[in-house]
This record gives C-alpha cells, structure tokens and sequence, in this order.
C-alpha cells in the first residue's frame, strides 16, 4: 500500500477525529505478507526500528515521514506475527527506545517491548448485543461484582525455589481462559447482572493494579494473548453477563519505554509542568487539547468496545481531569484558566467529545464517571451542557453510610442526617452506589471491619448496608471478597480469603448476597424507576430515637415497603406508615437464621390501620428486627399468599 493513500487517516488524525487510530499507527500486517509501522513523534529528527535483527540498535530500519506533521512510515518483509520491536526516538543527538503506544500486545512485565500481533478471534455473542442494544439501561438491573483479576483467585505455588517474585505471581495467575471456568459459575451462582475489572490495559507495576498505563491498545500479558481476553468476554456474554473494564484517560505512568516524553519533548502530556504532573500518583496528566492525544484517547476507548465488545467503561479519576487544582490547595499553586476559573477546560471537553463519540456508536453502552467533584450535570447529555456520561458513581453515598456505621449505636442519633443527605441530591444525577476497591485498601479495613460491634453485629450490619444499596434509587457495585466477609482489607498480593466459606458467618453472608441479588433482579421495584423521583418514597426518615428508616420503592403499580433499624434492638408493634391500605407481608428480611441472624422475622399478615401516621394515612405494625433490612409487600394473590415471596 503506497503512502500516499493516508491523506484521510492524516487528516483526521491531526484533526482529533480518528476514532479508529489503531486502525492508521502502530504494526499491522499488509497484504503481500509484510508488515507496516506508523508512529507519531513530531520533534523527533529521525526513528528507527530497534527489533531483534538489528539487536535493537534501530540500524538500518529507518522511518520516512509521512507528511510534514510528525507521523513516521517504515514497511518490512524481514519481520513476522509475533516478533519483538519497539521504536528509536532521536531528538537532538539524543536516541530513546519506546514500546510503541499503539501496540496490540507486549511482552510481559519486566520486559517491555512490543510484539507483533494478529488477532483471528470470533466473537460467537451477537444473542447478547442484540438484547443489549433493544434494552432500556436505566430500567434494567446492573448488579456489578468489581473485581481485580489477578487476586480473584490464585493457583497454589509451593516450589519457588531461584524464582523472581514476577515468576511466582505469574505462576499463580489465572489466566484469562481458566478465569472463565471459575468465574462465570460463580458470577451466575450470585447472581450478578456485570463483572467490572480494575484495568486490564497493559501496565508495567502490578502494585498500580493497571492504572498506570503503557498499553492502551494492549490486553496486558499477565494472563494470555487478547484472544484469550476475547474468549473470557464472549463466555461471559453467552452466560448474560455484562462487562465493565476500567479505563484510565486521567494519567500515565513515567515509565521510561512509555509515553512519558515520547519524541523528547512533553508530547503526550501537557506541556506545562504545573498542569501535567500529578504528584500523589506520581504520573503525567494527558494534553487534552492537542487533537492527536485526542485521536489515541478515543480510538483507545473505542477499541475496546468495537474490538473486545466490552458493554461500558468506568472513567477512573474525572475530578482530576477537570479541575486544575485537583492537588493545588495552597494559594500559590493555583492554576488559572484564561477566563479565570479552575476548570481544566481542555479536560472537560476532552470528556464530552469522548461520550459524544461513544454514544453516537451505540447508545446502549455504559460510560461510568468515577467523580469525587461537585461538578453538575456529568451524567446530563453534552447537547445539553453535560459532560455526556449516563451513569455515575454516588461517592458521597458511601462516605455517609460508612461513616455512619463506624459509629456507636448510642451516638448514631447524632448523625442520622449522613443516612438522608444523598436523597436530597438522588436525582440530580444517574448514580450508582459502589463499595469498591477502593474503600477496602490500604489501611481503610474490610466493610465487615469497618462496622461498629462485635462479630455478630458486623456481619449483621453488613447485611443492612448491602440491603440498602440494594434498595435505594442507583445501580450497584460490591468489590470482591466483601460478599464473603472478609476481615482483612484487600491484600493486593493474595487471593481472596476463599478459606473463609468454612465458617457459618461467612457462608451465610455469601448465601445473602446471593439471595439479595435474586431478589433485586425479580422486583422491578427495585431497579425499574430508579431515576425516577416517583419510584421513591420516605415513610419514617427523622425517627432519631430509634434510628429506623423505612421508604417505598415503587413502579407500574407494584409497591415494597423497606424498614432498616440500625441499632441491635428490636421493636415491637412498631407503627410503618403505607401508602396504601391493604393486608402486607413480609417478603425478605436479613436477620433470618439462615443468614446468621437472630430470625426476629414476621410471619403472617399485617392489616394496614385506617389511621394517619407521619405522613400516610395508613400504617402497619410490625416486629422490627435488630440491625436489620426488611422487606414487606402487600398481598396480591387471592389465597392470601404473596406471589413475590423468595
């Protein structure tokens, strides 16, 4: 193929618009049988293709340009599917050896060059697409396991004998075709609507647990070749599984083989050093403004989709790609744009461009924002001033629910506002309530550890918490092992604590999550109207006294009443208020036996009083279980049973 039929991959890239970058740079395979490079680098004075032939020297392999705007050409028949190259980068009498950015697979931490790469896979789950792209994601149930990989499960290593610490994490690895043995029937077993993985883009240090990238284009190598990584989505696809992989178009590490000063010059991060250096991860922050970062970061995104047929991304670290001063806190660090504020202006519409693009592939798909900022709007669409996303993560949720549960049971009256405040703002944006990764590392305990009490009442609590993610307006995620209850925060070196399950409290816990996972999926109630103000409804919301709340959840005529006490006591005769007069029964409750509770449950039926109450002009009385999640409904059938029980 002759260069001169790059004019409109040229063009577009240097415009910010190739959505398909991948497709124009990096090595591909022609037609006659050789293989064809593409690079940016535009200070470079010269590059050179460094691969086993030449010793990685780059001699005699040397690029022409390809136009006049930094993009380099070099074709060969000498190299093969599967050989090793990286690029020479020469700038000013200087020379650097880079893995290319664009590669579709590299070799295997700690080395670090590209390979070579054609991927043959066919995707057998076009039953799946068909169903994703006809459904409604807002009226759907998205139960999300989030999970690392790498520590999910290990194999046992016994002899280690003369082998580095990489060589025994490798050994240990599941790869990405015995995750699908293991994974898949345990996904179904607990009934999760989606998987999210911590990133699986190649990175060089397992400790950044992928977001420190290299690869945007690459599969990481820790577990197979991408069409493992293909095989692992289609099965769970075949077993009607949504995928969710994070991606992190925040920041890149400074690793010397990577983008960090790719030409010799700041080319993929901002040239300002002030905007580019992220000090507390110690990476360099994306020059959103430049059109041909932009080309990567969306053809990047949108390989994954068209490529692997990933269902959604999880947007790591929004806050700090839109705000200036995400680590500037003294008054002389702030940065300013040219209007004055502190909007990273370049980042932001980086964002909308990216939704944009996303959505106009297909609507179906999730873009989750991981946002700690107060900015409105992220979940809004951009023609309507949003930045386009259509899920985000309610991390305010979160730190008032553990807060709050950290707390004694006698003081809690002193915050039960932390158990209210994100009503008030439930509907501003689509949110999902994730207890994730990262609220279970690095000193910050297990959610079973972070509940006040003894044993009982922190897996009791745990209980209660899931029971209120479940049932409150929002999607939800849980990170992995929390289902089990773990004691020890996420160690990022080990498995989960699997030997756990031996023991009831576990066992039980693990039995919950199943069953409160069934039970979402098979009330509409629960998922159906979440972005809907009319699906929520308070009952008892400022009974500080008791520290119970209950509300409805509610859609297309159906009803649930859910009662929550937080504290270890049980009420009895204690006044519900109901929207609706009828006969109402008990239909889940976490302090069942079988849960490892104390089985303070409900049996019969409960006629609603004609008599006001708060706010309802019904109510019920009910036994309120200690540190318990409780659900009620009314009767429907006509032999008094309850056609929703589980």
């Amino acid at each position: 193929m002759s260069k001169d039929n790059f004019n409109l991959d040229k063009y577009l890239f240097h415009q910010g618009t190739h959505f398909k970058a991948y497709e124009f740079l990096g090595a591909h395979r022609e037609s006659d049988g050789s293989v064809r490079f593409i690079t940016w680098a535009p200070k470079a004075d010269h590059v050179q293709l460094a691969c086993n032939l030449n010793g990685f020297s780059g001699s005699d392999m040397d690029f022409e340009p390809l136009g006049g705007d930094g993009l380099w050409i070099y074709r060969t028949n000498q190299l093969s599917v599967g050989e090793t190259y990286k690029y020479r980068i020469h700038f000013n009498g200087t020379s650097h050896l880079k893995a290319d950015p664009y590669g579709f697979y590299h070799e295997k931490r700690p080395d670090t060059a590209s390979i070579i790469h054609v991927d043959d896979f066919e995707f057998t789950d076009e039953n799946w697409l068909k169903r994703r792209q006809k459904s409604n994601i807002y009226k759907s149930p998205i139960s999300i396991y989030e999970m690392h990989l790498g520590t999910w499960m290990k194999h046992p290593v016994t002899d280690t004998e003369g082998m580095s610490d990489d060589e025994v994490t490798d050994l240990a690895h599941y790869s990405y075709r015995e995750a699908a043995k293991a994974l898949i029937p345990y996904l179904k077993e607990m009934n999760y609507t989606h998987v999210e993985f911590l990133p699986l883009t190649e990175y060089p240090f397992d400790l950044s647990w992928g977001y420190q990238v290299t690869g945007y284009f690459s599969a990481t190598s820790r577990y197979g070749h991408p069409e493992d990584l293909k095989f692992l989505i289609n099965e769970l696809h075949k077993a009607d599984i949504g995928v969710i992989m994070d991606y992190v178009p925040a920041h890149f590490c400074k690793d010397d083989h990577g983008l960090r000063m790719f030409d010799g010059t700041p080319t993929y991060e901002h040239p300002d050093e002030r905007i580019a250096d992220k000090r507390q991860w110690g990476t360099l922050t994306f020059d959103y403004g430049r059109p041909e970062v932009q080309s990567f970061l969306v053809s990047a995104a949108m390989y994954w989709f068209r490529e692997f047929h990933i269902d959604g991304l999880r947007i790591d670290a929004v806050h700090s790609m839109i705000d200036l001063n995400f680590e500037n806190h003294e008054p002389h660090e702030k940065i300013y744009n040219s209007e004055g504020t502190e909007t990273n202006t370049a980042g932001v519409e980086f964002l909308k461009k990216l939704n944009t693009v996303v959505f106009d592939y297909d609507s179906s798909l999730l873009m989750m924002a991981e946002d700690s900022s107060d900015v409105p709007m992220v979940t809004s669409p951009v023609s309507e001033g949003g930045l386009g996303f259509n899920f985000k993560w309610d991390l305010g949720w979160m730190h008032d629910r553990l807060s709050y549960m950290d707390k004694d049971f006698s003081h809690r009256d002193y915050f039960h506002n932390r158990m209210t405040f994100s009503l008030a703002y439930k509907y501003n944006e689509n949110f999902v309530l994730p207890l994730s990764h990262d609220e279970v590392v690095h000193g910050k305990k297990s959610i079973v550890g972070k509940m006040y009490g003894d044993q009982w009442q922190q897996f009791a609590q745990a209980r209660l918490l899931y029971g209120n993610q479940m049932s409150e307006p929002g999607k939800q995620l849980l990170f992995m092992g929390q289902e089990i209850g773990m004691y020890h925060e996420w160690k990022d070196k080990e498995q989960v604590d699997w030997h756990l399950l031996d023991y009831s409290y576990h066992q039980n816990l693990k039995k919950y999550v199943q069953d409160l996972n069934h039970f979402y999926k098979s009330h509409p109630e629960f998922y159906k109207s979440d972005y809907d103000p009319d699906g929520f409804r308070w009952l008892v919301v400022d009974d500080t006294e008791h520290s119970i709340f209950s509300y409805a959840r509610q859609t297309d005529e159906k009803l649930k009443i859910c009662i929550l006490n937080y504290r270890p006591d049980v009420y009895h005769d204690f006044k519900i208020p109901v929207p609706e007069p009828g006969t109402y029964r008990e239909v889940f409750n976490s302090d069942s036996a079988k849960y490892s509770g104390s089985d303070v449950i409900n049996d019969g039926q409960h006629f609603s009083f004609d008599e006001r109450h708060i706010r309802e002009e019904q109510h019920i009385k009910v036994t309120v279980a200690p540190l318990a999640f409780q659900v009620f409904e009314i009767e429907t059938n006509s032999d008094g049973g309850s056609k929703n029980d589980i």
